[in-house]
């Protein structure tokens, strides 16, 4: 039975028995600003304490910290009345379970409501936040709601349309075509980013690459551009509304890049919007290698000796203050002396051209030495005038010629490179298994391969696509240490029980599936025909490189599934490769401390200790940041004239 009291909040404790034991201090604050202007709502259910006249509060204790949060603000009186529920303490940790567990939120739709008739009676929306313990972000969210059809909120309330499917009209106010776009997209593809795709046609998003070229919307906003936010993107996006300003901004940009290579004698210099697919079916040519001039080499030589003697001084502890950053200012200086071993010869400048482009990151990038079909016309035409290129002239070959440096220089050991790739590769499989999309690109990608282009194409795509299944676990020896094993261990438990256990079941059961869940079981069965993994001898070098472009597109975070400890890194590797771990990671310093150590052991400990914590990976394992092998999918060829 519950009875119903007025108790003096100064004589209400905490009850040991309640099941919620974390409080967010920002949220107590709110509520007690809510409390101030609404009073305590809903009644503290308590059961008799120890001490005569004292009760312990089974539920309600956020409402208690928030009075007593009163009381510091000096809003409340310590004994400030209560109505409280009394009940029996032999339920008291089955009923604060039960409050906790069964409450449920108030409906977006139904906030909007509310939200909005406070609105219309004059209340800003700072007040309807502070009123309700919200952020002014939701309240503007929620009246955001406003310009959505009333038949399409009708649909969220009926559980047939997602909340990011109903906040995604939210970029048109037009009802009408808000409902054509939902009517007419298939239950498969609506999406919220493809609502919002054929809503906003003659907008520009700031995920755009043009946008991101010219530093995204802070960028386009400075040159007075005007824009539309989009309330409901967590990184604060956007539409770009003057598409003309955009496309002046983005060709001023690509020209200054573009500038040097005018100056450098190339026949000729084009930019583009995106990557041309059709650069990668045509001839280029690349730099030759070429000796130093005697003073360059003379320079590079003695560079090297002061190096390998100030790397002496700091294994020894003689190093003197400054010679951390004498070291890098070294290095720096012999890679641009390395550079002059590659040049381009001018004969082939003068026969073929330069595009810049902006890549998929939203970086401009050039493709150099493209050779198109009519400047090989023109080449012949020349030969059969004038004769071919004199003995002076050197065969070029079909890739880039490595420049030599006579520097020490580190390399991972390959059995490592085989376990850090392995445990890349065991990344990229659980991510691609969670994203449908980018894996039916990647399948559709690797089979257009084969059937397109002809010949041996299997080494230019990461996935394996015959289903050939690399098993992991030759290079990673205890599964249960890798985040990433673990995680596609559980996705085949999952899905095991899904699929039929007799095989002449399978092709039936596909059939009765929804596209849906077809394009699931697609990436999970995509998933397994990943390989990253770099073996010392391989004809698949083109398609690990395609496991980089695969991780970019999944947007893959390795920090999430790999950490460079002295177990899973520096204890395999020697003392030179930690120095330049610490040194890329955390500076001169920090890898003038790894150096003092005497032993190998303590330098792995320190390296440890400074790496932990920054994000660091070793090269094998990282996903490449610029794709350099593969085309871009849907690049298309924009070429514009510069300004």
């Amino acid at each position: 039975m519950t009875t119903t009291v007025i108790v003096e909040l100064n004589k209400l404790d905490a009850d040991p028995r309640n099941v919620r034991k974390t409080y967010d201090p920002a949220k107590i604050a709110d509520l007690a600003a809510n409390i101030d202007a609404e009073g305590v709502l809903q009644n503290l259910v308590v059961r008799a304490g120890e001490k005569r006249g004292r009760y312990y509060v089974t539920a309600g204790e956020r409402r208690r910290k928030a009075l007593l949060l009163l009381v510091e603000q000096g809003k409340i009186a310590k004994n400030h009345p209560v109505e409280c529920k009394v009940r029996d303490g032999a339920n008291a940790t089955e009923t604060s379970l039960s409050e906790n567990i069964f409450r449920e939120d108030m409906h977006p739709v139904d906030q909007y409501e509310a939200f909005s008739v406070m609105a219309d009676g004059g209340k800003s929306i700072t007040d309807i936040a502070a009123h309700f313990s919200v952020t002014e972000i939701i309240v503007r969210r929620r009246l955001a709601l406003a310009k959505v059809s009333p038949k399409l909120l009708e649909l969220h309330r009926d559980g047939a349309m997602t909340f990011e499917q109903l906040s995604a009209f939210t970029v048109c106010d037009d009802h009408e075509r808000q409902e054509q776009v939902w009517d007419n997209l298939p239950g498969w593809d609506r999406h919220a980013h493809r609502i919002k795709s054929n809503l906003v046609t003659g907008e520009v998003a700031s995920t755009d690459r043009r946008v991101k070229l010219i530093g995204g919307l802070d960028g386009y906003e400075q040159a007075g551009g005007a824009v539309r936010r989009d309330l409901f993107d967590e990184q604060g996006g956007g539409y770009v509304l003057d598409v003309a300003l955009l496309d002046r901004l983005v060709s001023q940009q690509l020209d200054e890049v573009a500038a040097p290579y005018r100056e450098q004698g190339w026949k000729w210099v084009e930019i583009a919007l995106a990557r041309p697919g059709w650069i990668f079916n045509i001839p280029r040519i690349y730099p030759q290698q070429v000796e130093l001039s005697a003073e360059d080499q003379a320079d590079y030589n003695a560079l090297v000796r002061e190096r390998d003697d100030l790397a002496e001084l700091i294994d020894n502890d003689l190093a003197y203050e400054a010679a951390g950053q004498r070291v890098e200012e070294i290095d720096k200086r012999l890679d641009e002396i390395s550079k002059k071993t590659e040049a381009y010869h001018p004969d082939d400048m003068a026969r073929s051209g330069v595009i810049v482009f902006i890549n998929h990151s939203g970086k401009a990038e050039a493709a150099i030495g493209i050779v198109r079909e009519e400047d090989e016309a023109e080449e012949t035409a020349d030969d059969n005038n004038n004769g071919t290129r004199g003995d002076e002239a050197v065969a070029v070959g079909g890739g880039n010629i490595e420049a030599g440096k006579s520097g020490p220089k580190f390399t991972h050991p390959q059995a490592l490179i085989e376990v850090l790739t392995a445990k890349k590769t065991a990344a990229l499989r659980v991510e691609l298994a969670h994203n449908p999309d980018v894996a039916l690109a990647a399948v559709v990608h690797a089979m257009l391969l084969r059937i397109s282009y002809g010949g041996y194409v299997d080494e230019k795509s990461a996935l394996q696509v015959s289903l050939t299944h690399e098993r992991l676990d030759k290079w990673i020896k205890q599964p249960q240490d890798c985040a990433a094993s673990v995680a596609f261990e559980s996705l085949q438990e999952n899905y095991g029980h899904k699929i039929p256990g007799n095989p002449a079941d399978l092709f039936d059961w596909c059939l009765a599936q929804s596209r849906e869940e077809l394009l699931s079981l697609l990436a999970y069965a995509a998933a397994h025909a990943v390989n990253a993994v770099e073996v010392k001898y391989s004809d698949r070098r083109n398609g690990i490189e395609q496991a980089n472009q695969l991780g970019r597109a999944l947007k893959v975070d390795m920090t999430d599934w790999f950490e460079t400890t002295a177990d899973s890194y520096f204890s395999h590797i020697n003392r030179r490769g930690i120095e330049q771990a610490v040194l890329e990671a955390q500076g001169p310093d920090a890898a003038l401390a790894v150096s003092a150590a005497s032993k190998k052991a303590g330098a792995v400990l320190i390296a440890e200790r400074r790496i932990k914590g920054s994000g660091w990976l070793p090269a094998p394992v990282r996903i490449a940041a610029e794709p350099n092998a593969e085309a871009e999918a849907e690049a298309q060829s924009f070429p514009m004239a510069a300004e």
